[in-house]
């Protein structure tokens, strides 16, 4: 996959993630009907509204025709998974709306995620909009990260101290780690199913390695986004962190 390729499909990307993030955010304030799904141990993994299945419909529509061009395959949280992320290069890995748990409480922590993962298990382009503030984030593998179309200047000061953030969906959780650095979201190895899905972390680990901060697994090392055993990700645990110095504080 070349660059010039990313950079077309990375504006696809936030096309869709745009328009669906404007549409939830004219749902947010609205009394939505909640549902339950069989997703994980947690609250948070078990919701969905029809602002989810309304926000991926808007994505599809934009990403769907890439497919066929390009010759991708697909992963989205509200559809079977198809396996095509095993027969093809490269598969696009939607979250339509991270953090419904948050947007159903009508408080900060829900964004749209984007990516494009390689069968081996690597984002090549990420793309979060987080809807009630209106930013955009995206990355390019080996073109860098960027807020609101502008390269971000991100240098922040590791100073000893760092806040644990856990207050949102994954995404947005890990923008906040950006965002209010030093900082770090951890998801700790579980046995029941949960610790979030592909979706939840694909956009936000290239935006993380882009930028030059900490993404891994809880043993250290490189997120595996293409597992064929398993979408979820509780078996290994995720770490974000703004410094590597965090590292030996909270592993």
């Amino acid at each position: 996959m070349n660059e010039q390729r990313l950079e077309v499909l990375c504006e696809i990307a936030i096309e869709a993630a745009i328009q669906a993030g404007d549409m939830i955010e004219e749902y947010s304030e609205r009394d939505i009907a909640v549902k339950n799904k069989d997703c994980g141990s947690s609250r948070a993994s078990q919701i969905v509204t029809e602002v989810d299945l309304m926000s991926q419909e808007i994505i599809l529509k934009l990403i769907h025709p890439t497919c066929e061009k390009y010759d991708l395959g697909l992963l989205t949280e509200e559809s079977d998974d198809d396996l095509s992320r095993f027969q093809k290069d490269y598969f696009w890995c939607i979250d339509p709306l991270d953090g419904t748990l948050p947007f159903a409480e009508k408080r900060p922590g829900y964004a749209v995620s984007i990516a494009l993962v390689s069968r081996e298990g690597r984002a090549c382009l990420g793309v979060v909009y987080d809807p009630r503030t209106k930013t955009l984030y995206h990355a390019i593998k080996n073109l860098g990260a960027f807020r609101n179309k502008k390269i971000w200047d991100w240098k922040p000061i590791f100073d000893g101290s760092y806040e644990l953030i856990d207050r949102g969906g994954a995404v947005m959780n890990a923008c906040w780690v950006l965002e209010e650095a030093p900082a770090c979201f951890v998801k700790r190895p579980k046995i029941t199913e949960g610790g979030g899905c592909l979706w939840d972390y694909a956009a936000t680990s290239c935006l993380f390695e882009e930028i030059g901060a900490v993404v891994s697994d809880s043993h250290g090392n490189t997120l595996n986004l293409n597992n064929k055993e398993t979408v979820f990700m509780n078996r290994v645990g995720v770490l974000y962190a703004s410094h590597r110095e965090i590292l030996g504080i909270v592993s």
